[in-house]
Protein backbone atom coordinates (compact mmCIF):
# COMPACT_ATOMS: atom_id res chain seq x y z
CA UNK A 1 0.00 0.00 0.00
CA UNK A 2 1.24 3.47 -0.83
CA UNK A 3 0.92 5.89 2.09
CA UNK A 4 -1.86 8.46 1.65
CA UNK A 5 0.50 11.46 1.49
CA UNK A 6 2.69 9.85 -1.18
CA UNK A 7 -0.37 8.74 -3.13
CA UNK A 8 -1.77 12.28 -3.02
CA UNK A 9 1.52 13.61 -4.38
CA UNK A 10 1.49 11.03 -7.19
CA UNK A 11 -2.05 12.01 -8.13
CA UNK A 12 -1.08 15.68 -8.10
CA UNK A 13 1.93 15.11 -10.36
CA UNK A 14 -0.13 12.95 -12.73
CA UNK A 15 -2.89 15.56 -12.92
CA UNK A 16 -0.47 18.39 -13.67
CA UNK A 17 1.29 16.33 -16.36
CA UNK A 18 -1.59 14.60 -18.12
CA UNK A 19 -4.52 16.93 -17.50
CA UNK A 20 -2.98 20.40 -17.17
CA UNK A 21 -0.23 19.82 -19.74
CA UNK A 22 2.68 20.88 -17.54
CA UNK A 23 6.19 19.76 -18.46
CA UNK A 24 8.15 17.54 -16.10
CA UNK A 25 10.56 20.44 -15.57
CA UNK A 26 7.72 22.76 -14.49
CA UNK A 27 6.34 20.15 -12.10
CA UNK A 28 9.79 19.56 -10.62
CA UNK A 29 10.18 23.26 -9.81
CA UNK A 30 6.70 23.44 -8.27
CA UNK A 31 7.15 20.53 -5.87
CA UNK A 32 10.89 21.08 -5.27
CA UNK A 33 12.42 17.93 -6.74
CA UNK A 34 14.55 17.09 -9.80
CA UNK A 35 13.03 16.27 -13.19
CA UNK A 36 14.19 12.59 -13.03
CA UNK A 37 12.28 12.26 -9.74
CA UNK A 38 9.12 13.51 -11.47
CA UNK A 39 9.65 10.92 -14.21
CA UNK A 40 9.98 8.17 -11.61
CA UNK A 41 6.85 9.41 -9.83
CA UNK A 42 4.86 9.22 -13.07
CA UNK A 43 6.12 5.68 -13.66
CA UNK A 44 5.18 4.69 -10.11
CA UNK A 45 1.71 6.17 -10.62
CA UNK A 46 1.28 3.96 -13.69
CA UNK A 47 2.43 0.86 -11.79
CA UNK A 48 0.04 1.67 -8.93
CA UNK A 49 -2.90 1.96 -11.31
CA UNK A 50 -3.35 5.67 -10.64
CA UNK A 51 -2.65 6.39 -14.32
CA UNK A 52 -4.32 4.30 -17.00
CA UNK A 53 -3.66 5.36 -20.58
CA UNK A 54 -6.22 4.66 -23.28
CA UNK A 55 -5.64 5.40 -26.94
CA UNK A 56 -9.06 6.28 -28.33
CA UNK A 57 -8.66 6.08 -32.08
CA UNK A 58 -9.62 3.55 -34.75
CA UNK A 59 -5.98 3.49 -35.88
CA UNK A 60 -4.88 1.61 -32.76
CA UNK A 61 -5.80 -1.74 -34.35
CA UNK A 62 -3.73 -1.10 -37.48
CA UNK A 63 -0.80 0.21 -35.43
CA UNK A 64 -0.82 -3.01 -33.39
CA UNK A 65 -0.78 -5.03 -36.61
CA UNK A 66 2.15 -2.95 -37.86
CA UNK A 67 4.15 -3.65 -34.71
CA UNK A 68 3.45 -7.39 -34.92
CA UNK A 69 4.56 -7.53 -38.57
CA UNK A 70 7.71 -5.55 -37.81
CA UNK A 71 8.64 -7.79 -34.88
CA UNK A 72 7.86 -11.10 -36.60
CA UNK A 73 9.63 -10.40 -39.87
CA UNK A 74 12.32 -7.95 -38.80
CA UNK A 75 10.85 -5.16 -40.93
CA UNK A 76 12.18 -1.66 -40.67
CA UNK A 77 8.63 -0.37 -41.02
CA UNK A 78 5.11 -1.54 -41.77
CA UNK A 79 2.13 0.54 -42.84
CA UNK A 80 -1.28 -1.11 -42.44
CA UNK A 81 -4.03 0.77 -44.26
CA UNK A 82 -7.61 0.70 -42.87
CA UNK A 83 -9.75 -0.73 -45.68
CA UNK A 84 -12.81 -2.22 -43.97
CA UNK A 85 -15.85 -2.06 -46.24
CA UNK A 86 -13.89 -1.08 -49.35
CA UNK A 87 -14.18 -2.81 -52.73
CA UNK A 88 -11.04 -4.52 -54.16
CA UNK A 89 -10.39 -1.55 -56.46
CA UNK A 90 -10.77 0.86 -53.56
CA UNK A 91 -8.40 -1.28 -51.46
CA UNK A 92 -5.75 -1.08 -54.19
CA UNK A 93 -6.16 2.69 -54.43
CA UNK A 94 -5.99 3.17 -50.65
CA UNK A 95 -2.84 1.05 -50.34
CA UNK A 96 -1.25 2.84 -53.30
CA UNK A 97 -2.05 6.23 -51.81
CA UNK A 98 -0.48 5.23 -48.49
CA UNK A 99 2.55 3.85 -50.34
CA UNK A 100 2.96 7.06 -52.33
CA UNK A 101 2.79 9.15 -49.16
CA UNK A 102 5.30 6.91 -47.35
CA UNK A 103 7.73 7.01 -50.25
CA UNK A 104 7.46 10.79 -50.66
CA UNK A 105 8.32 11.28 -46.98
CA UNK A 106 11.32 8.93 -47.02
CA UNK A 107 13.52 10.24 -49.81
CA UNK A 108 15.79 12.44 -47.71
CA UNK A 109 19.11 10.72 -48.47
CA UNK A 110 18.04 8.81 -51.57
CA UNK A 111 20.09 9.38 -54.73
CA UNK A 112 18.99 6.37 -56.77
CA UNK A 113 15.41 5.11 -56.67
CA UNK A 114 14.43 1.85 -58.37
CA UNK A 115 10.90 0.98 -59.41
CA UNK A 116 9.37 -2.26 -60.62
CA UNK A 117 6.18 -2.72 -62.67
CA UNK A 118 2.49 -3.52 -62.18
CA UNK A 119 -0.97 -2.10 -61.65
CA UNK A 120 -0.46 -1.27 -57.96
CA UNK A 121 2.76 0.64 -58.65
CA UNK A 122 1.01 2.49 -61.48
CA UNK A 123 -1.50 3.69 -58.86
CA UNK A 124 1.37 4.63 -56.53
CA UNK A 125 2.93 6.84 -59.21
CA UNK A 126 -0.48 8.36 -59.98
CA UNK A 127 -0.96 9.25 -56.29
CA UNK A 128 2.61 10.49 -55.81
CA UNK A 129 2.82 14.27 -55.18
CA UNK A 130 4.86 16.71 -57.23
CA UNK A 131 8.02 17.45 -55.24
CA UNK A 132 11.43 18.76 -56.26
CA UNK A 133 14.21 16.18 -55.93
CA UNK A 134 16.54 17.10 -58.79
CA UNK A 135 19.43 15.06 -57.37
CA UNK A 136 17.49 11.75 -57.54
CA UNK A 137 17.82 9.30 -60.42
CA UNK A 138 14.92 6.89 -61.08
CA UNK A 139 15.85 3.44 -62.43
CA UNK A 140 13.54 0.74 -63.90
CA UNK A 141 14.20 -2.66 -62.33
CA UNK A 142 12.97 -4.72 -65.31
CA UNK A 143 12.64 -4.37 -69.04
CA UNK A 144 9.44 -3.55 -70.93
CA UNK A 145 6.62 -5.84 -71.98
CA UNK A 146 5.70 -5.02 -75.55
CA UNK A 147 2.93 -2.67 -76.61
CA UNK A 148 0.12 -3.79 -74.31
CA UNK A 149 -0.55 -1.95 -71.05
CA UNK A 150 2.46 0.30 -71.49
CA UNK A 151 1.24 2.37 -68.53
CA UNK A 152 2.32 -0.34 -66.05
CA UNK A 153 5.80 -1.02 -67.53
CA UNK A 154 8.80 -0.25 -65.32
CA UNK A 155 10.23 2.14 -67.94
CA UNK A 156 6.99 4.10 -68.10
CA UNK A 157 6.60 4.22 -64.32
CA UNK A 158 10.20 5.41 -63.96
CA UNK A 159 9.50 8.14 -66.51
CA UNK A 160 6.28 9.29 -64.81
CA UNK A 161 7.81 9.21 -61.33
CA UNK A 162 10.83 11.19 -62.51
CA UNK A 163 8.50 13.86 -63.88
CA UNK A 164 6.85 14.19 -60.47
CA UNK A 165 10.23 14.38 -58.76
CA UNK A 166 11.59 16.80 -61.38
CA UNK A 167 14.61 14.54 -61.78
CA UNK A 168 16.26 12.28 -64.34
CA UNK A 169 15.53 8.64 -65.11
CA UNK A 170 17.10 5.79 -67.03
CA UNK A 171 15.41 3.47 -69.53
CA UNK A 172 16.04 -0.24 -69.90
CA UNK A 173 15.74 -0.76 -73.66
CA UNK A 174 15.10 -4.48 -73.55
CA UNK A 175 12.05 -6.75 -73.16
CA UNK A 176 11.29 -7.95 -69.65
CA UNK A 177 10.96 -11.48 -71.02
CA UNK A 178 12.85 -12.65 -74.10
CA UNK A 179 12.40 -15.74 -76.29
CA UNK A 180 15.40 -17.72 -75.06
CA UNK A 181 18.17 -17.78 -72.47
CA UNK A 182 20.67 -17.38 -75.32
CA UNK A 183 19.02 -14.16 -76.49
CA UNK A 184 19.03 -12.91 -72.92
CA UNK A 185 22.79 -13.45 -72.67
CA UNK A 186 23.37 -11.57 -75.91
CA UNK A 187 21.29 -8.63 -74.70
CA UNK A 188 23.04 -8.59 -71.32
CA UNK A 189 26.33 -8.26 -73.17
CA UNK A 190 25.21 -4.92 -74.57
CA UNK A 191 26.82 -2.05 -72.56
CA UNK A 192 23.69 0.14 -72.47
CA UNK A 193 21.56 -2.65 -71.01
CA UNK A 194 24.19 -3.84 -68.53
CA UNK A 195 24.73 -0.25 -67.34
CA UNK A 196 21.06 0.21 -66.44
CA UNK A 197 20.90 -3.19 -64.73
CA UNK A 198 23.98 -2.31 -62.66
CA UNK A 199 22.31 0.96 -61.65
CA UNK A 200 19.26 -1.08 -60.63
CA UNK A 201 21.35 -3.37 -58.46
CA UNK A 202 22.84 -0.42 -56.58
CA UNK A 203 19.76 1.76 -55.93
CA UNK A 204 19.29 3.19 -52.44
CA UNK A 205 15.59 2.31 -52.41
CA UNK A 206 13.63 -0.15 -54.55
CA UNK A 207 9.83 0.10 -54.80
CA UNK A 208 8.19 -3.17 -55.75
CA UNK A 209 4.81 -4.85 -56.04
CA UNK A 210 4.01 -8.45 -55.16
CA UNK A 211 2.00 -10.62 -57.53
CA UNK A 212 0.06 -13.84 -57.24
CA UNK A 213 0.38 -15.75 -60.53
CA UNK A 214 -2.60 -17.95 -59.65
CA UNK A 215 -5.22 -15.34 -58.68
CA UNK A 216 -6.04 -12.10 -60.50
CA UNK A 217 -2.65 -12.33 -62.19
CA UNK A 218 -1.54 -9.45 -64.40
CA UNK A 219 1.05 -11.79 -65.94
CA UNK A 220 -1.76 -14.10 -67.00
CA UNK A 221 -3.93 -11.23 -68.19
CA UNK A 222 -1.09 -9.99 -70.41
CA UNK A 223 -0.63 -13.44 -71.91
CA UNK A 224 2.73 -14.31 -70.37
CA UNK A 225 1.30 -17.26 -68.44
CA UNK A 226 -1.23 -19.83 -69.64
CA UNK A 227 -2.93 -22.70 -67.80
CA UNK A 228 -0.07 -25.10 -68.51
CA UNK A 229 2.41 -22.58 -67.07
CA UNK A 230 0.29 -22.14 -63.96
CA UNK A 231 -0.01 -25.88 -63.39
CA UNK A 232 3.77 -26.14 -63.72
CA UNK A 233 4.30 -23.30 -61.24
CA UNK A 234 1.90 -24.95 -58.78
CA UNK A 235 3.95 -28.16 -58.93
CA UNK A 236 7.04 -26.11 -58.13
CA UNK A 237 5.26 -24.64 -55.10
CA UNK A 238 5.24 -21.08 -56.44
CA UNK A 239 3.03 -18.70 -54.43
CA UNK A 240 4.14 -15.28 -55.70
CA UNK A 241 6.36 -13.18 -57.89
CA UNK A 242 8.34 -9.96 -57.68
CA UNK A 243 9.42 -8.46 -60.98
CA UNK A 244 8.73 -11.73 -62.91
CA UNK A 245 10.79 -13.72 -60.39
CA UNK A 246 8.98 -16.53 -58.56
CA UNK A 247 9.25 -17.77 -54.97
CA UNK A 248 7.58 -20.42 -52.80
CA UNK A 249 5.77 -20.19 -49.45
CA UNK A 250 9.03 -20.38 -47.49
CA UNK A 251 10.50 -17.54 -49.53
CA UNK A 252 12.86 -19.72 -51.56
CA UNK A 253 13.64 -18.43 -55.06
CA UNK A 254 12.23 -20.73 -57.73
CA UNK A 255 14.34 -20.84 -60.89
CA UNK A 256 12.55 -22.14 -63.97
CA UNK A 257 12.61 -21.78 -67.74
CA UNK A 258 10.47 -18.63 -67.52
CA UNK A 259 12.68 -16.75 -65.05
CA UNK A 260 15.78 -17.73 -67.01
CA UNK A 261 14.48 -15.50 -69.79
CA UNK A 262 13.81 -12.42 -67.63
CA UNK A 263 15.89 -9.27 -68.00
CA UNK A 264 15.92 -7.38 -64.75
CA UNK A 265 17.23 -7.29 -61.19
CA UNK A 266 17.05 -10.76 -59.61
CA UNK A 267 15.61 -11.54 -56.19
CA UNK A 268 19.09 -12.35 -54.87
CA UNK A 269 20.27 -8.93 -56.06
CA UNK A 270 17.16 -7.28 -54.63
CA UNK A 271 18.08 -8.60 -51.20
CA UNK A 272 21.30 -6.57 -51.34
CA UNK A 273 19.48 -3.27 -51.91
CA UNK A 274 19.63 -0.99 -48.86
CA UNK A 275 15.87 -0.64 -48.57
CA UNK A 276 13.09 -2.45 -50.43
CA UNK A 277 9.57 -1.06 -50.08
CA UNK A 278 6.80 -3.48 -51.07
CA UNK A 279 3.36 -2.02 -51.75
CA UNK A 280 0.70 -4.71 -52.10
CA UNK A 281 -2.96 -5.05 -51.24
CA UNK A 282 -5.80 -7.55 -51.53
CA UNK A 283 -6.55 -10.74 -49.63
CA UNK A 284 -5.89 -12.75 -52.82
CA UNK A 285 -2.21 -11.87 -52.32
CA UNK A 286 -2.08 -13.27 -48.77
CA UNK A 287 0.15 -16.28 -49.57
CA UNK A 288 2.27 -14.21 -51.95
CA UNK A 289 2.98 -11.50 -49.35
CA UNK A 290 3.70 -14.12 -46.68
CA UNK A 291 6.17 -15.84 -49.01
CA UNK A 292 7.93 -12.54 -49.72
CA UNK A 293 8.13 -11.83 -45.99
CA UNK A 294 9.49 -15.31 -45.29
CA UNK A 295 12.10 -14.78 -47.98
CA UNK A 296 13.19 -11.52 -46.34
CA UNK A 297 13.01 -9.77 -49.70
CA UNK A 298 11.51 -6.61 -48.24
CA UNK A 299 12.30 -4.06 -45.52
CA UNK A 300 9.09 -2.02 -45.56
CA UNK A 301 5.59 -3.36 -46.21
CA UNK A 302 2.56 -1.25 -47.10
CA UNK A 303 -0.51 -3.48 -46.99
CA UNK A 304 -4.26 -3.43 -46.35
CA UNK A 305 -5.74 -4.20 -42.94
CA UNK A 306 -7.58 -7.40 -43.91
CA UNK A 307 -4.49 -9.01 -45.40
CA UNK A 308 -2.28 -7.86 -42.49
CA UNK A 309 -4.71 -9.37 -39.99
CA UNK A 310 -4.76 -12.65 -41.92
CA UNK A 311 -0.95 -12.77 -41.94
CA UNK A 312 -0.82 -12.24 -38.17
CA UNK A 313 -3.53 -14.86 -37.54
CA UNK A 314 -1.68 -17.46 -39.59
CA UNK A 315 1.99 -17.06 -38.63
Amino acid sequence: MIPWEERRQLVKVATLYYTEGWTQEQIAKKIGVSRPIVSKMLQKAKEAGIIEIYIKDDSIHTVELEQKLENEYGLKDAVVVPTVGLTPDMVKQAVAKAGAYYLSKNLKSVKKLGISWGTTLAEVVKEFPYIRKEDVKVVPLEGGMGRRHVEIHANQLAHELAKKLNCTCLYLYAPAIVESAELKERLLAMPDIELVLEEGRTVDVAVIGIGNPHKLSTLRELGYLDENDLNYLRKLGVVGDIGFRFFDAAGNVVIDEFTNRVIGVSLEELKKVKQVIAIAGGIHKLDSIKGALNGRFIDVLVVDEQTAAAIVENW
